[in-house]
């Protein structure tokens, strides 16, 4: 459950593909959220999900054509009254019709009639997303505005597995609200190199145990999908982040410690235009591994002594390798400083220190405890750069404050 906020009107437009039955869970994650949602298919949806489904989750009649309710000329005001207008799943025949600007049901005249972002989520097949007519109509949409979000990579009908899958509803309501929220989605980060780290490390004791930390990866992933619907080309090298949807547009390489994390930062980081290091990586590991699961009342104290050794510092190490030439000298870096104040000094103080130590561009430092931050929904925090600027980012969605992020990517790249 998102913060209360005024209800935001949503449309959701349904079209005729398999994964319409999908729109029934956003449909249901975005009225829980607080928002009014209204339910507009397309005749072909209708044959995957029923009309009554629609009227029961969104609690508004549903209507696919434009001569319902002609009194209130509804095919005109839908679209004026909305707030927001999600098209998820759009199939290649109906992003073809926008491109024409069809008006010949009532979700293509509700699109024609909204001024607010309309956001399309295209699911087809691969062949049909990588055919050069629906590329040209998405290329064709976002000239004009349109947002067109990157489709996930994973089963489709059948046997088929590729790019053209539906990402999870809970990723896209998430868009959706960042989107009302301000995030910018617009393809500006096209032909741009991002390297993204994310989640925690595992530092194994033995083949059972490990030492571990909170973080779930959200943050990271929410940045890695906001730059790769930006256009950017995004790799994320990825800790535990087993609970969450591989972005959309996104490249995943899952590694377990922090010196297994270094290896793939330091094997990309030099081919990367932005380096986001996101995860929490684990400052210390065991001195020693045990082969075998270590047994309680051994005679050794194994299990009531861990002896730790220091991590190596992937940041610090990242910034020195563009001192040296390693990595080009105008590569981005942006670290992350998760903190909690004690007597003495503020989180925010600690993190201005660390940025001096790191020599990172950019900062962005949230104060953890718990409850906060690790493995919620919202962050907040401030972001500090190497001239001394600090700014608040203010409570949000991770999405939300990932796109407040980049924006402060670009203003340094600027």
């Amino acid at each position: 459950m998102t913060d209360q906020h005024q209800p935001r009107r949503i449309v959701v437009g349904v079209s005729g593909g398999i994964a319409a039955y999908k729109a029934c869970h956003l449909v249901r994650d975005l009225k829980e959220a607080g928002d009014d949602v209204r339910v507009v298919p397309t005749p072909g949806a209708l044959n995957f999900v029923g009309a009554a489904t629609f009227e029961a989750l969104s609690g508004h009649p549903v209507s696919t054509t434009v001569f319902d309710a002609v009194d209130e000329v509804q095919h005109v005001r839908i679209g004026q009254e909305a707030d927001a207008v999600v098209i998820a799943p759009a199939t290649a025949d109906v992003i073809a019709r926008l491109v024409a600007g069809r008006a010949d049901d009532l979700l293509t005249a509700t699109v024609l009639v909204a001024t607010c972002p309309v956001i399309v989520v295209p699911a087809m097949h691969t062949e049909m997303w990588r055919n050069a007519a629906t590329q040209a109509n998405v290329a064709t949409l976002r000239e004009r505005g349109v947002i067109v979000l990157e489709p996930a990579h994973g089963r489709l009908t059948g046997k088929d597995t590729g790019a053209g899958r539906l990402p999870e509803p809970d990723q896209i309501a998430e868009l959706v609200r960042a989107v009302l929220d301000g995030a910018n989605l617009t393809p500006d980060w096209q032909g741009r190199k991002v390297l993204i780290t994310a989640g925690g490390t595992q530092e194994n004791l033995d083949p059972v145990r490990f030492l571990g930390n909170r973080s779930s990866g959200r943050q990271g992933f929410a940045l890695a999908e906001i730059a790769a619907h930006r256009g950017a080309k995004v790799r994320i090298v990825a800790g535990d982040t087993d609970q969450l949807p591989t972005p959309s547009g996104a490249v995943i390489e899952k590694v377990g410690s922090a010196r297994e994390m270094a290896a793939a930062v330091e094997k990309h980081a030099a081919e990367a235009d932005v380096i986001i290091m996101a995860a929490a990586v684990a400052d210390f590991r065991p001195v020693s591994e045990a082969g075998a699961k270590m047994k309680k009342g051994s005679d050794d104290d194994s299990l009531t002594t861990v002896r730790l050794v220091e991590n190596p510092d992937i940041l610090a190490s990242t910034v020195r390798c563009r001192r040296e030439g390693a990595v080009p000298a105008a590569t981005t870096i942006v670290g992350f400083a998760a903190e909690t104040g004690d007597g003495t000094h503020s989180a925010l103080d600690f993190a201005k220190a660390k940025l001096e130590r790191k020599g990172c561009d950019l900062l962005m430092c949230n104060e953890v405890g718990e409850g906060r931050v690790f493995g919620q929904s919202r962050n907040r925090g401030w972001l500090l750069t190497a001239d001394g600027r600090v700014s608040e980012v203010a409570d949000g969605s991770k999405h939300a404050v990932a796109a407040r992020i980049l924006e402060a990517v670009d203003e340094l790249r600027n």
